[in-house]
């Protein structure tokens, strides 16, 4: 512990309490993770649980005063190592601002702080006929701070869109203590640079966020289920294709390859069709006729592409469905000690491709890899199952990581969809920005949080040796 950090950790304590500020080894240990695997490990200096934006100021100030980096947490659900320390430093946990401080059914928002849970802000609002529909996979668990921070994506995302779509105005205590508000209550708002969506996905290394206003929808009248299983994923692919084009657009549209399916229906006994080489998963909603509609517009594709169709006959057999794919990551877990998990994406017009591609690499580099995600958006799970005490497969499974991103490049996607950059992507974030987007980035980290406190090692690449000036051009 460096000279300062006793002094640090007292201060913590007097403007906290002691019992907001966690020190204990074995405590400490467990804020050195997140859900990614294969990452280093540093544990924190101490774990502070602040209750109200005050005291996330007062926290901040401290940690600028000593020089010490802050770590920003919500439930430690994200998928690209977003929450975890890379230097000794302070976590930052928000999970105690879990306050719904308003519901407004009039203007369709709500307001809360950064700890409430997504499932919750649901079960809230449902009363009033509404619903908040960003849903990642760990809805039960995540909350709506570590939602805002990583712009995470969901199932729902082809029909509804992702955070971003819902975050109308944001409280954020700067890297200087400072509050600044950004947005508001209006459904219009183009006063000067978008900032609500510079600090939607900016994983923590801006600002903390300590409230939210976000947009709350009507919740859909009906809606149908259906499950399509196909023996190859080329028609599984063009399936997708052709639902998109046929300009139905479902609620959900997701994928399970025959790894998936088989690991799942072993985990979950839901019925899935082992054997299949891939399974589409489908809702459509909204007013009665329009759902009865387009269910069998979508049945039609399905056939056309030589899928067998199953309809969820009831809410039972449409939970069990729905319980299935929210498994497909605990249950790939259970396979190995290890489980890669990505979030390359591609447009959907190049599903089928990536899914060809991802079963090329698999075989190229020879791992097992089951793959599900959300097809309408072109966004693929790839998850790889391994073990991290076998040096010899992680060369493999790293160098099959960067074959799955070059090609979801390749084909004129992205490096992630919905898990963000965070540490496990950003010595790829080049490829897909070029050098004179990164500098960008760079460029405003810099302008934000010039002593780089706030998440340091996240999201933005080393900067390349600076010149006799001590500037970097991007050219």
């Amino acid at each position: 512990m460096g000279p300062n950090l006793p002094k640090f950790i007292d201060a913590l304590k007097k403007a906290l309490g002691p019992d907001e500020v966690i020190t204990a080894r074995e405590d400490l240990l467990c804020y050195s993770y997140d859900a990614t695997p294969d990452l280093p490990r540093v544990v924190p200096v101490a774990v502070v649980t602040p209750s109200a934006t005050a005291e996330v100021q007062e926290v901040v100030r401290l940690a600028g005063r000593y020089g010490v980096p802050v770590y920003p947490r919500g439930a430690g659900t994200n998928l690209s190592g977003g929450s975890i320390p890379t230097v000794p430093g302070l976590v930052l946990s928000t999970l105690k601002m879990n306050r719904i401080l308003e519901v407004d059914p009039d203007n369709l928002l709500a307001v809360v702080q950064p700890g409430v849970v997504i499932d919750r802000l649901n079960e809230t609002v449902a009363p009033h006929g509404l619903t908040y529909p960003p849903d990642p996979g760990t809805v039960a668990t995540a909350t709506i701070g570590g939602s805002v921070a990583e712009c995470s994506g969901g199932l729902r995302g082809l029909k509804y869109g992702v955070t971003r779509d819902y975050v109308m105005g944001l409280e954020v205590v700067l890297a200087d203590g400072r509050v600044a508000r950004f947005g508001g209550r209006t459904v219009k708002n183009v006063t000067a640079y978008d900032l609500v969506r510079l600090f939607t996905g900016s994983e923590g290394t801006l600002g903390i966020i300590t409230e939210a206003t976000v947009r709350l929808i009507p919740a859909p009248a009906a809606r149908k289920t259906l499950l399509a299983a196909f023996s190859t994923l080329t028609g599984a692919g063009d399936a997708v294709r052709l639902i998109v084009r046929s300009r139905v657009v479902p609620a959900t549209l997701e994928i399970m390859d025959r790894v998936t399916i088989e690991t799942v229906e072993s985990y979950a006994r839901a019925g899935l069709p082992v054997g299949a080489e891939a399974v589409l998963l489908i809702e459509v909603d909204g007013v009665p006729e329009a759902v009865e509609r387009e269910a069998e517009t979508v049945a039609g594709i399905v056939r056309r592409c030589g899928g067998e169709l199953r309809t969820a006959a009831d809410d039972h057999e449409r939970e069990q469905l729905w319980a299935a794919r929210r498994a497909a990551l605990p249950a790939l877990a259970r396979v190995s000690p290890t489980t890669i998990l990505e979030d390359a994406t591609v447009p959907r017009s190049r599903l089928t491709d990536m899914l060809l591609a991802l079963h090329g690499i698999a075989e190229e580099y020879d791992l097992t890899i089951g793959t599900f995600g959300h097809a309408g958006d072109g966004n693929l799970h790839p998850t790889i199952l391994t073990d991290a005490r076998d040096q010899e497969e992680m060369e493999r499974v790293r160098l099959a990581v960067g074959a799955i991103f070059r090609a979801a490049l390749s084909l004129g996607g992205t490096l992630t969809g919905e898990h963000g950059i965070g540490l496990a992507k950003k010595r790829f974030l080049p490829l897909e920005m070029g050098e004179e987007g990164v500098w960008v980035v760079r460029a405003i980290k810099r302008a934000l949080d010039p002593r780089d406190l706030l998440n340091p090692g996240k999201l933005i690449p080393a900067a390349p040796a600076a010149g006799a000036d001590g500037e970097v051009d991007p050219g």
